[in-house]
């Protein structure tokens, strides 16, 4: 089973997976709307504008594991993120990343090493994993890791597709 074949649910509920991504890098990241870390979403949006039309996705995925930061409905999350931050990428359904009910998505991504070797369980909102357009992971960076920081440019660079 690849990424690709993982049932996934837009946050309006609708059916989707990672092949409707096929050929796209994807940075996939756990967001939350009452975080320190929530104006993360700023630079996400800015990435997401930049590179959009290289072949290149945000994919955020909303989850309320880490202090109960994303306590809002699927209605709450889409109203706050395009009124706060403009986001225009696509959300997924609430998911959990961790523990004994993590998404089939998360059990495979969380065995993906970090840039200091560390595999294991998502620290927290933000944690981001980059996918490349072949649907395999290829970076997983932290949550203290800014969106637009140079090692994560660099990343998505290198997985930009043509």
């Amino acid at each position: 089973m690849t990424l690709y074949d993982i049932p996934l649910r837009t946050l309006a509920g609708e059916p989707t997976s990672l092949a409707d991504y096929r050929g796209r890098a994807v940075l996939l990241v756990n967001v939350a709307s009452q975080c320190g870390l929530t104006p993360q979403y700023a630079g996400l949006e800015r990435l997401q504008k930049e590179y959009a039309d290289r072949g290149f996705t945000v994919l955020g995925v909303p989850c309320n594991q880490f202090a109960g930061q994303e306590p809002g409905s699927a209605e709450e999350i889409e109203t706050f993120c395009s009124t706060t931050y403009g986001v225009t990428f696509p959300l997924l359904e609430k998911t959990e990343v961790n523990g004994e009910s993590r998404h089939p998505l998360y059990a495979r991504l969380t065995g993906v090493a970090d840039e200091a070797g560390e595999a294991g369980d998502v620290q927290w909102n933000f944690e981001k994993f980059l996918i490349s357009p072949a649907g395999e992971p290829v970076a997983r960076l932290r949550p203290g890791t800014e969106p637009e920081a140079p090692e994560l440019i660099a990343a998505i660079e290198a997985q930009l597709p043509g």
